[in-house]
C-alpha cells in the first residue's frame, strides 16, 4: 500500500513541476506554447477566411470551449488522470507479475526507424480511437459523456477539446494494452501529438477546407461538421464520420457521410435544449444528475439502488 500511495504522491508533485516548467520554460519543445500557438493560428485562420461568414469571431461558447482546451489538456492530468493513470498501471504490472508475465510486448518495432515508429503509431493509435469513439455513440452510459462534446452549437477550433474528462480515461485505459502490446521503442511523441492537435483544430475550425484528394485519407472540416449534425438519417442514428485524424477508417467501413454542402446545417443532438450550459454542470454531467436525485430522495437507500441498476 505504501508503494501505491507513493506513486500517487510523486505523481502529483512531478506533474506540478513539469507544468510549472513548461510554462516558465517557452521553447520548441514545448507542449504549452504549441497549444496556444496552434491555436491562435487556426483563430486567425478563421477570422481571415471563414466559411460561415455569419458566424461572430467570439462564437457562441467561445470562452467555455477555450477553458476546455487548457482544462483536457493540463489541468485535469493535475486534478486527477496523471495520479489514476500511473496508480493504475502500477496495479496492472503487480497482477501480471503474479502471474509470471514480465512482458507485454508481442510485436517488437522498437528496432524499426524513429519516422517508420512514429507512422505506426500514429496509424494505430489512430485506429484505436476510431473504433472507441463509435462506441462512445452506441453505448448510452458512455454517450451521456460524449454529448458535452456534441452540445457544441457553432463550431471552431477550440471546440475540439470540448470533451468530458471522462473520455480521457476511456480512451487511454482502452488503448493501454494494444498499444503496450507493440514494442514501441520511441519515447518522444512530440512531433506525432502536436500533428494530431493541429489535424483537431482544423477538424472543428470555420474552415471550408476538405484537402483536396486527402480528404480520403485525413479528417477535415467539410467531413467533420457532419459528425456534429443534429439531424441524420435513421441508418445513421449512431453517427456518421468517427475519423479523428485519419477520415481513412470511415470510407473503409462504410461511416463517412457527406450528402452535400454542411456549411449551414443545424449542430447538436435531440433535445440538446435540455443540456446543461454552465461549465460545472458539464463537468459533473450526468454524475451530478445521479447524485441530485439521491441527496433529494426521501429514502437514501432508494437513491443507492437507483444508482446501481442505472450503472
Amino acid at each position: 500500500m505504501d508503494k501505491y500511495l507513493s506513486i500517487i504522491s510523486d505523481s502529483y508533485s512531478g506533474y506540478l513541476e513539469y507544468l510549472v516548467k513548461e510554462i516558465s520554460s517557452p521553447g520548441w519543445h514545448n507542449y504549452f506554447y504549441w497549444l496556444i500557438a496552434l491555436s491562435l493560428i487556426v483563430w486567425i485562420v478563421e477570422i481571415i477566411a471563414p466559411w460561415r461568414k455569419e458566424q461572430s469571431i467570439f462564437r457562441r461558447d467561445f470562452w467555455l470551449d477555450l477553458f476546455y482546451v487548457f482544462f483536457n489538456f493540463f489541468i485535469f492530468p493535475l486534478i486527477l488522470f496523471k495520479a489514476l493513470g500511473n496508480l493504475s498501471e502500477a496495479i496492472l504490472l503487480d497482477s501480471l507479475s503474479v502471474l509470471k508475465i514480465s512482458n507485454l510486448v508481442l510485436l517488437e518495432v522498437r528496432s524499426f526507424p524513429y519516422w517508420i515508429q512514429l507512422l505506426l503509431m500514429l496509424v494505430f493509435a489512430d485506429f484505436i480511437q476510431w473504433n472507441i469513439h463509435r462506441l462512445l455513440h452506441r453505448s448510452d452510459l458512455l454517450w451521456n459523456f460524449h454529448k458535452v462534446h456534441h452540445s457544441v452549437k457553432e463550431m471552431g477550433f477550440a471546440a475540439h477539446l470540448r470533451f468530458h474528462w471522462m473520455e480521457t480515461i476511456i480512451y487511454r485505459t482502452v488503448q493501454y494494452l494494444p498499444l503496450a502490446i507493440i514494442g514501441f521503442g520511441v519515447k518522444d511523441f512530440f512531433v506525432l501529438h502536436i500533428f494530431t492537435v493541429a489535424i483537431g483544430h482544423l477538424n472543428h475550425a470555420n474552415l471550408n477546407w476538405s484537402y483536396g484528394p486527402l480528404k480520403y485519407i485525413l479528417n477535415n472540416p467539410k467531413m467533420h461538421i457532419w459528425h456534429h449534425a443534429k439531424h441524420l438519417p435513421k441508418e445513421y442514428r449512431y453517427g456518421v464520420n468517427f475519423g479523428i485524424t485519419f477520415s481513412l477508417w470511415d470510407y473503409v467501413f462504410g461511416t463517412a457521410y457527406i450528402p452535400e454542402n454542411g456549411r449551414d446545417i443545424e449542430l447538436g443532438f435531440y433535445h440538446d435544449e435540455d443540456f446543461p450550459a454552465k461549465l460545472l454542470a458539464q463537468l459533473f454531467y450526468p454524475i451530478g444528475t445521479r447524485l441530485k436525485f439521491i441527496f433529494h430522495s426521501q429514502n437514501l437507500f432508494c437513491g443507492f439502488i437507483y444508482l446501481f441498476i442505472n450503472n
